[in-house]
C-alpha cells in the first residue's frame, strides 16, 4: 500500500523538509515531486538506494547515461553509471554509495563513468545522504565531468586521484578555468602538469580552440623565437618558405609553456611584450601581428628565487603568476597510487598493445615507496614490470625486484633504502619463492627504455611519430627522451 515519505537531505543544498514523494512496497521509489526536485539540477543528478538500486535520475543523467532499454530507474547503479556487474567497491574503487550508508556524511570523489556509447568519462561525484521519513537512508549523487573523451588526446593518461590535497588541486584548477587570467603551475618534474594545462584549457570558454605546447628546455635561442612567433621566407639560411608560429596556431586558443623557468633571458623581453601588448612580428618580418591566446606556465623550480638570483625577471613573473597552482608530488598523495596505477597499467595496455592486469599484492609495495620522480616514475615502474612479466600478470614480487634495481636504489644498504625509498613488505622480502628476473640486461630504466624505445624505431622504420603513437605520449615528448638517452 502506497505512503508518503518525507525525503530530507542532510545538505541543504539539495531538498528542503518540504518536499515528498510517494513509495510503494516496489523496490524503488518514484514522484512527480521527486522528479522536480532532481529535474532542478543543471549537473546529471541520480538517487540510489542502499541496494544500490537507482530511484529516481535528473534529464541530464537520462541524456548521458541511458540504458539499452531507456529507462534507468530500478536499475543498479554500478550497471548503468559504469557498466559493470559488481559494485565499485567489489573492484577496487572508492565507493561513495559504501562512505554514505556507513557513515552517513557527505563526500566528494573522483570516478570514471561508462555513457550509453560506452566511452569514459572522468568525474567528480558530490554525493550527499538524503533521509526519508520513514526512516530510510537514500543516497543522492550530483555528477560534475572532468574529462570529455572527446577532448582528450588519443592515449593520454587522465588526472585521477580521491585524496584531499589531489581533489583541491582540481578544484583550483578549475576556477582557474573559469578565469581569463595566466596561471603558473609549479610543482616537482613528473606531477602532470601538462595534464594540469589541458585540464584548465578543456574546461575553460577556449576549449573549442587550439591548444599549443612550447617546451623551453627543448628549443634553442633562435629556434624558440621562430617556432613561437614563426618565422617570413628567407629570414636566415634554411628558411625556404614562411612558417606560422605557435602564438598564431593558437589563435583563440591557449598556449602552454613548459618550463618557463629555463628560457633564456634574451626570450623573457620578447615574450613579455607579447603578453603585455598581444602583439608580435615574425622573424624577419616588418608586420606587427596580434594574438588572443590565454597563457599557461609551469616550472619544477621555485621561480621566485630565480626572481631574486636575477635569473628569471620579475616583471615577466608577475606576469604569468597571476594564478599560482601548485602541483602536489606523489609522496603526499600516496593513498591516490592504487588508483594512478590502474589508469596508467591501461595507457601501458594501449601503448604496448597487451593485456597486463595487476594482482592485489601489488598496491602494498606501490605504496612502500616515495617516488622522487612522481608519476612518472610510477608509470615507468609498472612499464618495467610489464616488460619483465611472462604471463601478462603483474604480482608484488615483481614489483619488488623492480624496486630493487632502480637506478636510485642501487648502492644503498637496506637501512638507507628503507629511510629514504622503499621497504618492502616483511613478507614478501623474506619469501624464498622470488627469483629475480630483473637481473637480466638491461636492468636500469634508462637501459631498458631505450631498448624498447630503439625496437619501436626498428618496428617503424624511424618513424619517430608513430613510436610517440606506440608509447602514447606526444611527438615533442619522444624527442626529448631520445635526446636524453642519447639516441638522437
Amino acid at each position: 500500500m502506497e505512503h508518503e515519505v518525507e525525503l530530507v537531505s542532510l545538505e541543504e543544498e539539495f531538498v528542503s523538509s518540504e518536499e515528498e514523494f510517494v513509495s510503494s512496497e516496489d523496490p524503488f521509489v518514484s514522484s512527480i515531486e521527486l522528479q522536480s526536485m532532481v529535474n532542478s539540477h543543471e549537473n546529471p543528478f541520480v538517487i540510489i538506494d542502499r541496494n544500490y538500486r537507482i530511484v529516481a535520475v535528473n534529464d541530464a543523467y537520462e541524456k548521458i547515461y541511458s540504458y539499452p532499454d531507456g529507462n534507468a530507474v530500478g536499475k543498479m547503479c554500478y550497471q548503468v553509471s559504469h557498466g559493470n556487474e559488481h559494485p565499485c567497491h567489489q573492484e577496487g574503487e572508492e565507493c561513495p554509495h559504501d562512505h554514505i550508508f556507513d557513515t552517513g556524511e557527505h563526500c566528494v570523489c573522483a570516478h570514471v563513468h561508462v555513457d550509453a556509447g560506452h566511452r569514459m568519462h572522468q568525474v567528480r561525484v558530490s554525493a550527499y545522504p538524503l533521509q526519508g521519513s520513514d526512516g530510510q537512508l537514500y543516497m543522492g549523487e550530483c555528477i560534475e565531468q572532468v574529462t570529455s573523451p572527446d577532448n582528450r588526446r588519443s592515449g593520454s593518461e587522465r588526472m585521477v586521484g580521491n585524496t584531499p590535497t589531489f581533489l583541491a588541486c582540481v578544484q583550483q584548477l578549475s576556477v582557474a578555468a573559469g578565469s581569463n587570467a595566466p596561471v603558473l603551475l609549479q610543482g616537482e618534474t613528473g606531477t602532470g602538469k601538462e595534464l594540469a594545462a589541458e585540464y584548465i584549457h578543456v574546461h575553460s570558454t577556449r576549449s573549442d580552440r587550439p591548444f599549443q605546447i612550447v617546451d623551453s628546455t627543448v628549443l634553442t635561442d633562435n629556434l624558440f623565437e621562430a617556432e613561437v612567433f614563426g618565422h617570413e621566407r628567407g629570414a636566415y639560411t634554411g628558411s625556404v618558405g614562411e612558417k606560422q608560429g605557435l602564438f598564431e596556431l593558437a589563435e583563440g586558443g591557449t598556449v602552454f609553456l613548459d618550463e618557463i623557468g629555463d628560457l633564456p633571458s634574451s626570450q623573457q623581453a620578447k615574450l613579455l611584450r607579447v603578453l603585455e601588448t598581444g602583439q608580435f612580428r615574425r622573424v624577419g618580418g616588418v608586420k606587427t601581428m596580434k594574438c588572443d591566446v590565454r597563457i599557461i606556465c609551469a616550472t619544477n623550480r621555485h621561480l621566485w628565487e630565480a626572481v631574486q638570483a636575477g635569473t628569471f625577471r620579475e616583471d615577466l613573473y608577475y606576469r604569468i603568476a597571476c594564478l599560482n597552482i601548485r602541483l602536489p608530488s606523489l609522496r603526499e598523495r600516496l593513498d591516490d597510487v592504487q588508483t594512478l596505477a590502474r589508469n596508467l597499467i591501461e595507457s601501458i595496455n594501449r601503448a604496448m598493445r597487451c593485456s597486463y592486469h595487476l594482482t592485489d599484492d601489488v598496491y602494498e609495495r606501490l605504496q612502500a615507496y616515495d617516488y622522487p620522480g612522481n608519476i612518472r616514475e610510477l608509470r615507468n615502474v609498472l612499464f618495467i614490470a610489464a616488460t619483465h612479466s611472462q604471463n601478462r600478470e603483474i604480482n608484488g614480487e615483481l614489483i619488488d625486484n623492480v624496486f630493487k634495481n632502480l637506478p636510485q636504489c642501487n648502492g644503498q644498504d637496506e637501512a638507507t633504502r628503507a629511510e629514504r625509498n622503499y621497504s618492502p613488505p616483511m613478507k614478501a622480502a623474506q619469501s624464498s619463492s622470488i627469483t629475480p628476473p630483473i637481473a637480466e640486461s638491461p636492468s636500469t630504466l634508462k637501459d631498458l627504455e631505450a631498448d624498447h624505445i630503439m625496437q619501436l624505431l626498428d618496428r617503424y622504420s624511424g618513424n619517430r611519430k608513430k613510436v610517440a603513437e606506440a608509447l602514447g605520449i606526444s611527438e615533442r615528448t619522444i624527442y626529448r627522451k631520445l635526446k636524453k638517452l642519447d639516441l638522437a
